[in-house]
């Protein structure tokens, strides 16, 4: 593809693919989260709230999502999204993504990137990132709500920015969450599976979830003083992962001001109850990495990160792994 003539007769570069293992080799968290840090502290025109277009069939609904992003005169990105539920019929994954990589100053193509583990990798590390700004430097229960694919990500990149040495998995499917308590083990982090969630709840100094859940499955009331609620799944107006008494206690904090007012079922059902309104939200990414508003100002203090996306966070990530 990259290395077929253009219309002036010359050799184009070389576009590059990157896969699934190519993306969680080359992208630490460590490095990853601080160049996060750079791009939020920045702002700017990058980060258009994603469209999304029905493209479905009569009784088989299906959509495609965009997200571009560019850093003008330097590069720009959009990742394509297809969500087709109908495909759990097929055996295939419901969701399916592709990054693709340009050159900002000619708008060549540079590379073309697998678009899940891109994303399941800058999620992970921009809440690790918000982490920085809103837990207790000492925090080092973490409780993992969930067993999908971000489960997976999660506590490895918490544990990059805090002293995680016990990790706690919960999940409807006992099975998938003793299967993630391998994989993290693996990873070298200390994980054991629990069946009771308020229980967990009450332990834990963080608490990351990564659900599609439509109904609360963090209770405000068990909330501990100092406790960092971080809230990554739930992607849409009627999801939510945390009640109304989680919001109202807490000091909340999201990705983007634009993304969260749009999407996020965890922010928007409290405000349409009246539990809060949308001046509850204390600030987003850019204004805790620019300084613009303090994150955690005590111990006893309970924080929350909601988070339902950004496309500047897929271009950061790419163009770490593919640098000008």
């Amino acid at each position: 593809m990259g290395g077929e003539a253009g219309a002036s007769g010359t050799e184009g570069p070389m576009l590059r693919n990157f896969s699934r293992d190519d993306v969680h080799a080359a992208l630490d968290y460590a490095s990853l989260i601080e160049a996060l840090r750079e791009a939020f502290r920045q702002g700017g025109e990058a980060m258009p709230v994603r469209q999304a277009y029905e493209v479905g069939l009569p009784g088989a609904p299906a959509h495609l999502l965009t997200m571009p992003a560019w850093q003008r005169g330097k590069t720009l990105g959009v990742k394509l999204v297809t969500v087709f539920p109908q495909n759990a019929m097929r055996g295939l994954g419901a969701v399916s993504s592709l990054y693709v990589l340009f050159d900002g100053e000619t708008g060549v193509p540079r590379a073309m990137i697998d678009g899940e583990a891109l994303t399941n990798r800058r999620t992970a590390a921009a809440s690790a990132l918000a982490s920085t700004y809103l837990s207790r430097p000492d925090s080092s229960t973490l409780l993992m709500v969930g067993t999908g694919h971000l489960a997976h990500h999660l506590p490895q990149a918490h544990a990059a920015v805090r002293p995680i040495d016990k990790v706690l998995v919960w999940g409807r499917n006992g099975e998938r969450a003793d299967a993630l308590v391998k994989k993290l083990i693996a990873k070298g982090l200390e994980a054991t599976a629990v069946g009771d969630l308020n229980g967990a709840v009450a332990q834990a100094d963080i608490i990351s979830c990564a659900t599609t859940s439509t109904e609360a499955l963090v209770k405000g009331r068990l909330l501990r003083p100092g406790t960092h609620v971080d809230l990554v799944g739930a992607f849409t107006p009627q999801m939510r992962e945390c009640d109304d008494d989680t919001v109202r206690r807490a000091n909340v904090f999201v990705d983007t001001r634009a993304g969260a007012l749009k999407e996020a079922g965890d922010i928007l059902q409290p405000i349409a109850a009246g539990t809060i309104t949308a001046d509850a939200i204390r600030g987003d990414l850019h204004d805790l990495a620019s300084s613009a508003v303090v994150g955690r100002s005590d111990d006893s203090e309970i924080t929350l990160f909601k988070s339902v996306g950004a496309a500047i966070e897929d271009l950061t990530a790419a163009s770490l792994l593919v640098p000008a």
